[in-house]
């Protein structure tokens, strides 16, 4: 088998055989096919497109690239939930959690964050002495005794994916709905869990930015996660303004705890029943009502924010933060923004605070660079919320002044004032599967 041949057929309109798929994966993995014949089919797919069938294949063929999770070592319904990515996204520190605490087993993996969009391993890296890798053995055995346990990826997990997501990155072919189903959805196939509730997020600071984009990636995933045999669900939620009050890495752990406390910003704690109560039907804990009556009785009961605990101290952090989460330190400098006039918040743009809150030092623009756990935004106002001028819509952190000069001027422009009331609209825009 050639690859000059397989790019021949794509860039003519050809489908791809399933032999074809797996030869270009195991050649994206083991580096057998040189990056300028993978780009080349690469641009062949952004420009002719995968059908279904295709986009199953290659999905299971990034899957098996490298190593799999075999979770049969863990004693009960397993259940992972993924997010698309936005701003202020903390949404899995708070569902696995309440997930576990109603009795089913959350075994995740996940990533750091990169640009605009925050990573739950950077958030809990922010708790003094957490440990985001464990052995095998140390994974299977805290999500058994807990309930769950959050672990960066795999360095050989899909390392296919790996590749040609780099070259993707390069090569201005990111955008294609077929690629990026299979990129995410290799990666919950090979994480090993019975069911998958995939958050999808849509609006401004989201990767998928109009809804109609959105629902097309939902439904392809959905369908590659059923057809792999998982139980698949997405749930679409608005990411045109940040979710929650708080985003950078310290700040979201903080508002996670108030969550799970149960009090702080109503349409986090929405989003996050809402995902919960969908991880617990797809495990068969009950109707969607009973679910849902289960999620929230594990906030009001306290059940929730101990197993967040228990986490913590199982993988080596210092659970005291979370039973405590004033001791966190907070960054030496702040900046206030405020309102210029009365009125009522009306847009409140989430990629520009995102792209602010990078600029304060709490995310990256190259995986290798350093961030600030303690840099961050405190929104504290959002969309409806009535203001008076001088009002403090925003504070800002960072650990130098200077980081304050672009990143203020991202956020006062991010907020606009309306001169009317209204109701906000639900953070809940849809379900596929």
């Amino acid at each position: 088998m050639r690859m000059y041949d397989i790019i021949e057929k794509k860039r003519d309109g050809g489908v791809l055989s399933e032999a074809e798929l797996y030869f270009f994966a195991r050649g994206a993995a083991d580096g057998s096919i040189p990056d300028y014949q993978l780009s080349a089919l690469l641009m062949a797919i952004y420009l002719k497109g995968m059908n279904a069938e295709e986009t199953v294949i290659l999905t299971k063929a990034m899957a098996e690239s490298g190593d799999t999770v075999d979770l049969s070592a863990v004693d009960g319904i397993t259940v992972d939930k993924h997010s698309t990515g936005g701003v202020g996204d903390k949404t899995t520190l708070i569902v696995a959690p309440v997930a576990a605490a109603c009795g089913v087993k959350v075994a995740k993996m996940s990533g750091r964050g990169l640009g605009h969009t925050g990573g739950t391993v950077d958030k809990l890296e922010s708790i003094p002495g957490f440990k985001t890798a464990l052995s095998r053995e140390e994974f299977f055995a805290a999500v058994n005794k807990n309930g769950l346990a959050v672990i960066g990826q795999s360095g050989n997990l899909c390392p296919a994916d790996k590749k040609l997501y780099a070259l993707r990155d390069v090569t201005a072919t990111i955008g294609n709905l077929s690629l990026i189903a299979s990129s995410i959805m290799s990666k919950k196939l090979a994480a090993g869990s019975e069911c998958i509730v995939l958050d999808v997020k849509t609006g401004s600071g989201a990767f998928m930015r109009s809804r109609r984009d959105a629902y097309a990636l939902a439904q392809a995933m959905v369908s590659i996660g059923n057809t792999a045999g998982r139980k698949t669900r997405a749930i679409l939620t608005d990411m045109d303004v940040p979710l929650g009050k708080a985003i950078g890495n310290t700040l979201e752990v903080i508002e996670a705890v108030e969550i799970l406390e149960g009090r702080g910003d109503p349409a986090l704690y929405e989003v996050c029943m809402t995902l919960a109560a969908n991880m617990l039907e797809l495990a068969g804990k009950g109707s969607p009502e009973q679910c849902r009556a289960l999620a929230e009785s594990s906030i009001r009961n306290g059940s929730a924010l101990e197993k967040l605990a228990l986490m913590t101290a199982s993988q080596g952090g210092d659970r005291s933060y979370i039973d405590n989460p004033s001791k966190f330190p907070r960054a030496k400098h702040s900046f206030e923004i405020k309102a210029e006039r009365p009125g009522f918040v009306g847009a409140l743009d989430a990629l520009a605070c995102g792209t602010a809150c990078v600029l304060l030092g709490a995310g990256r623009v190259k995986k290798e660079d350093i961030i600030d756990p303690l840099a961050g935004i405190i929104l504290e106002k959002k969309p409806s919320d009535c203001v008076k001028s001088g009002d403090v819509l925003a504070v800002l952190y960072a650990s130098s002044p200077a980081l304050f000069e672009d990143a203020r001027a991202l956020v006062s422009g991010a907020f606009s004032i309306t001169d009317e009331p209204f109701s906000p609209a639900s953070p809940i825009i849809g379900t596929v599967g």
